[in-house]
C-alpha cells in the first residue's frame, strides 16, 4: 500500500523535477546518467520558460548535498548545471543563470577546497558564455571578494593552496571577462572592486621566479606552466585587465598598485614595482600612457616625505615608464615631467643642505649616509630628465632645453623658478650642475639642421653663462652641451683629448660646406662664442678636462663653422689667448699659462691643416719643432703629463716659440685670405654676464675694452689733436714695429682702471668721447644744423657749443652714431 503511495506521488510530481531526479544515480560514484541528461536538456531547450524552474530545482538538491556533505551528488549537479548552461541561450535563461550563480556562491562559501575549485570552474565555463541579451541588474560584488580572498589562500598544504590561489585567480579573470563584456563593465572597474583585485593579482606575482615575462611585451606562455604557477597566470590576469582598461576607467586600475607597493614596502628595493610598471606600460594602450605617468608624478608628490631612497625608487619606476612611453604617445604631459622632477631635485637639495647644516648633532657616518641617498635621488631624477628628453621628437626636445636652462638659477637674479636665495651658493652650484648635467643628457644625440635652430639667441645667452662661472665643472658642462649641439657629423670621438696631431686627415673627419643660415648665425653670434672661450682660458682653476673641452670647442667650431672670415677671427682668437699667458695681465699660475699655451699649439696645428695653407703650416710646425727642443712644457704631450717640469719664467723675446701675427698674415694672405683684421688685436666684448657671475677679472676686460674703443692710452688725451687722414690710418694699422708698445699702452690702461677714482675715470672717458666727436666730423666735414625745436635737442657742453642734437648723427650717418 505504501509503494502504491509513493507510486502515485511520483506520477503526480512536476515533469521537470522527475526529469532531475533522474539523473542521479543511486550510486554517486557511477556519475552523471547520460541517457536522462539527454531528456533533460532537449525538455529544457523545448520549454525555456521552465528553465527557471529546473535551475531553482537543482540549487535545492544542491544546498541539502552540500549540507549533508554527500560531495558526489554535488559534482553530479554542477556537471547537469554546466550542460544546460552550454546547450540554451534563450532570453529565459536568465532566471537560470540566477540560480546557477547562487549554487557557486554555495560552494564558494563552503571551506571544502575542491568545491571551491568545483565552483570556480563552473563559473570561468560561465564567464566565457555570450549572452543575447544584457543583464541590467545582476552583480558581481560576492565573487570578487571571493575569488580575491581565495588569492590569499595561507592552507598549511603547499598544493591546496597552491591550488585554491590558481582558482582564485581563474575567477577573477572570468569576472573581469564577462563584465567586460557586460553592458554595465562599468561596474567592475569601481574603487571597491579594483581595490581588492588588482592588489590579489599583485600578491601572487611578487612569488614568481622568472622575470624575464616582465621585462617584454606581453607574452603568451602554455596551458601547463598558466595551471601550475600562480604568478604566471596572475601576471597574465593583469596584463588582460590593463588591457581592456579605457580612457575613463585607466587610474583606477592603476592607483591600487602605489597602495599595494607602499603597504608592502616595496620601492626600496623597487625591482618589483621595476617590473610592474613594465607590464603596466605594455600592457595599457599607447594613447593613455601619460595617465600613468600622471599618476606616477602625483605618488611621487604623496611621498615627497619619504626616506631619500624610497623616492628614489620611485623615480627610477618613472624611468622605465617614460623609457617606454616616448616612443609613443605621450599627451601633454612632457612639461609636467620635468616640471615635477626639477621640482623635486630642489627638495632633495633642501634635505641635502639641510643635513649638512645639521651635522653638529649627528654622526658624521649618519650625515654621510643621508648625503649619499639624497645624491642617489638626485642622480635618478638627471638620469629620468635626460633619459626623457633624449627620447623625444626633435621640435619637442628644443622647448625642453629652453625649459631645462630657464630653471637654471644665476646668482646675483632673482627671475629663476628655482629660486636660489634660500639655498646659498652651495646650493646654487649643486643645482646648477644638477639642471646642466641633465641638459647635457638631453642634447646627447641632438642632430639639428642648422645651427641657428640647436642654438637659438634666447637659449644660447643663458647657457653661456654658467661658462663665466669660476668654477671648473660648471664650465665643463656648458662646453660638453655645446659639442652635442654643434657636433653635427659625430666628430667629436675622434678629437678626444688635447694633442699635436701628426696628420689630421687620417682623423677622416666628416664635414658639409658651410650654409648660409650658419654664416648667417657666426656673424650674429660668433663673437660670443669666442669671448667665453677666451675667458674661460683664463680661469685659474682650469685643469687639464678645461683644456681638452677648450680644444674640442675650437676644433668642431673650424669643421662645422668655419668660412673665410670665420678662420680669420679664430686665428685673431688663438693669438689673443698666447697673449695672456706671455703677457700674464691676470697673474695666471705657471701651469695654466703652460696650458694655454699648449692649447694654442695644439689648434692652430689643427687649424692650419684643415684649412690646407702650405705656408701657414710651415710655420705652425717650425715653432712645434723648436718647442719640443727647447720648451717641451708648451706641448700638451708634455704639460698634461709632467707639470713637475714648469718654468719658472716665460721671456716675452723668445719668438722663436711664439705663434707670429705677421707671419701668419703672411702666409693667409698669399692664398687669397682678407688678412687686414689680423692687424687688429681681439678684445671680448663686455656685458651683464660678466656681473652677474662674479668675475674676478671684469675690471681688467672693461679696462681693455676701453683701451680699444679710445684707440689710445690714458696719458694721450685731450692734447692729441692731430689731423686723421689716410696716411696716418694706414700707418696705424701697420703695427708690426708698435707692438710692444701697445702691450705698454694695455698695461698702462690697466693699471690706471684699477687703481684711478671713478669720479677722474669718468671725466677722462667724457672727454676722449667728445674729442671722438671732433674727428669725426674734420674726416666727413659735418656742418651740423641746429635743430628746429630745442625740446629735442641733446646740448652738449663740455667745450663744443656748436653741438646742439644728434638727430643729424641718426639720419644720415646712422653706422657712425655713437648715443
Amino acid at each position: 500500500l505504501s509503494a502504491g503511495v509513493c507510486c502515485c506521488c511520483a506520477a503526480l510530481r512536476p515533469r521537470y523535477k522527475r526529469l532531475v531526479d533522474n539523473i542521479f544515480p543511486e550510486d554517486p560514484k557511477d556519475g552523471l546518467v547520460k541517457a536522462d541528461m539527454e531528456k533533460l536538456t532537449f525538455y529544457a531547450v523545448s520549454a525555456p520558460e521552465k528553465l527557471d524552474r529546473i535551475g531553482a530545482y537543482l540549487a535545492e538538491r544542491l544546498t541539502r548535498d552540500v549540507a549533508r556533505h554527500r560531495y558526489g551528488y554535488v559534482l553530479i549537479a554542477m556537471e547537469a548545471l554546466d550542460q544546460l548552461l552550454m546547450a540554451c541561450h534563450s532570453q529565459s535563461i536568465k532566471p537560470f543563470v540566477e540560480s546557477f550563480l547562487h549554487m557557486v556562491a554555495k560552494l564558494l562559501e563552503s571551506g571544502e577546497p575542491k568545491l571551491q575549485v568545483l565552483g570556480t570552474n563552473s563559473f570561468v565555463k560561465f564567464a566565457n558564455i555570450e549572452e543575447d541579451t544584457p543583464s541590467y541588474h545582476r552583480r558581481y560584488d560576492f565573487f570578487v571578494s571571493r575569488f580575491s580572498a581565495m588569492c590569499h589562500s595561507r592552507d598549511p598544504d603547499p598544493e591546496v593552496q597552491n591550488e585554491i590561489r590558481i582558482a582564485g585567480i581563474r575567477g577573477i579573470q572570468g569576472v573581469v571577462r564577462k563584465a567586460v563584456n557586460d553592458e554595465l563593465r562599468a561596474t567592475i572597474w569601481e574603487p571597491q572592486h579594483m581595490d581588492k583585485i588588482v592588489p590579489s593579482l599583485l600578491f601572487n606575482m611578487q612569488k614568481i621566479e622568472d622575470i624575464d615575462s616582465r621585462i617584454g611585451p606581453p607574452s603568451s606562455p602554455t596551458v601547463g606552466v598558466k595551471e601550475e604557477n600562480p604568478s604566471v597566470l596572475a601576471e597574465n590576469c593583469f596584463r588582460e585587465l590593463l588591457g581592456r582598461a579605457t580612457y575613463g576607467n585607466m587610474n583606477n586600475a592603476v592607483r591600487p598598485v602605489f597602495a599595494h607597493l607602499d603597504h608592502h614596502r616595496l620601492w626600496d628595493p623597487n625591482e618589483f614595482a621595476v617590473s610592474c610598471f613594465k607590464i603596466i606600460m605594455y600592457s595599457i594602450q599607447a594613447q593613455y600612457s601619460h595617465h600613468v605617468i600622471q599618476e606616477i608624478l602625483g605618488h611621487l608628490d604623496v611621498r615627497k616625505r619619504d626616506s631619500p631612497r624610497v623616492r628614489a625608487g620611485i623615480i627610477q619606476v618613472l624611468l622605465e615608464a617614460v623609457a617606454i612611453a616616448a616612443k609613443g604617445s605621450i599627451g601633454p604631459t612632457v612639461l609636467e615631467v620635468f616640471n615635477t622632477l626639477l621640482k623635486h631635485l630642489r627638495i632633495s637639495v633642501d634635505f641635502e643642505l639641510s643635513d649638512r647644516r645639521s651635522s653638529c648633532e649627528s654622526t658624521t657616518l649618519s650625515i654621510s649616509s643621508k648625503e649619499s641617498d639624497e645624491r642617489i635621488v638626485q642622480n635618478a631624477i638627471i638620469q629620468t630628465i635626460g633619459f626623457f628628453g633624449s627620447n623625444l621628437p626633435d621640435y619637442q626636445r628644443s622647448e625642453i632645453m629652453m625649459f631645462i636652462m630657464s630653471k637654471v638659477p644665476v646668482l646675483g637674479t632673482t627671475s629663476q623658478s628655482l629660486d636660489p636665495s634660500n639655498l646659498g651658493d652651495l646650493g646654487t652650484r649643486r643645482i646648477q650642475i644638477m639642471l646642466l648635467r641633465s641638459l647635457l643628457m638631453v642634447t646627447s644625440g641632438y642632430k639639428a639642421t642648422t645651427i641657428s635652430n640647436a642654438l637659438p639667441a634666447p637659449f644660447l645667452d643663458p647657457l653661456l653663462s654658467p661658462s663665466l662661472m669660476e668654477d671648473s665643472e660648471l664650465r665643463q658642462l656648458v662646453l660638453e652641451i655645446l659639442h652635442n649641439l654643434i657636433d653635427r657629423h659625430d666628430n667629436r670621438a675622434k678629437l678626444r683629448g688635447i694633442r699635436i696631431i701628426p696628420d689630421v686627415s687620417d682623423l677622416k673627419i666628416k664635414r658639409d660646406k658651410i650654409s648660409r643660415q650658419d654664416v648667417s648665425f657666426m656673424k650674429k653670434h660668433g663673437q660670443q662664442l669666442y669671448r667665453h672661450i677666451y675667458l674661460g682660458c683664463k680661469e685659474e682653476d682650469n685643469v687639464q678636462k678645461n683644456f681638452e673641452l677648450l680644444f674640442t670647442s675650437l676644433a668642431l667650431t673650424t669643421i662645422e663653422l668655419a668660412n673665410e672670415e670665420v678662420v680669420i677671427d679664430l686665428v685673431r682668437l688663438a693669438i689673443a689667448l698666447q697673449d695672456i699667458a706671455i703677457i700674464n695681465e691676470d697673474n695666471l699660475p705657471m701651469f695654466n699659462r703652460c696650458g694655454v699655451m699648449a692649447l694654442v699649439a695644439a689648434y692652430l696645428n689643427f687649424l692650419s691643416q684643415m684649412i690646407a695653407v702650405p705656408a701657414f703650416c710651415q710655420h705652425v710646425s717650425k715653432v712645434i719643432e723648436t718647442r719640443s727642443v727647447e720648451a717641451a712644457y708648451f706641448l700638451p704631450e708634455t704639460i698634461f703629463k709632467d707639470k713637475s717640469n714648469l718654468p719658472k719664467s716665460l721671456e716675452k723675446d723668445e719668438t722663436d716659440l711664439f705663434f707670429l701675427t705677421n707671419k701668419i698674415a703672411e702666409s693667409l694672405g698669399g692664398s687669397g685670405y682678407n688678412v687686414e683684421r689680423l692687424s687688429v688685436p681681439y678684445v671680448p666684448q663686455v656685458t651683464d654676464e660678466d656681473r652677474l657671475s662674479r668675475r674676478k677679472s671684469i675690471v681688467d676686460t672693461v679696462s681693455l675694452q676701453v683701451d680699444i674703443l679710445s684707440g689710445c692710452s690714458i696719458e694721450d688725451k685731450v692734447d692729441n689733436t692731430e689731423e686723421i687722414t689716410f696716411e696716418a690710418l694706414k700707418k696705424a694699422i701697420d703695427n708690426n714695429g708698435l707692438e710692444e708698445q701697445e702691450k705698454e699702452k694695455r698695461r698702462l690702461v690697466i693699471e690706471k682702471f684699477q687703481k684711478a677714482p671713478f669720479e677722474e675715470i669718468a671725466a677722462q672717458c667724457e672727454t676722449k668721447a667728445n674729442l671722438l666727436h671732433d674727428r669725426l666730423a674734420q674726416i666727413l666735414e659735418l656742418t651740423i644744423r641746429p635743430p628746429p625745436s630745442p625740446s629735442g635737442a641733446m646740448t652738449m657742453t663740455a667745450g663744443h657749443p656748436h653741438y646742439h642734437s644728434v638727430p643729424v648723427y641718426e639720419m644720415k650717418f646712422p653706422d657712425l652714431c655713437v648715443y
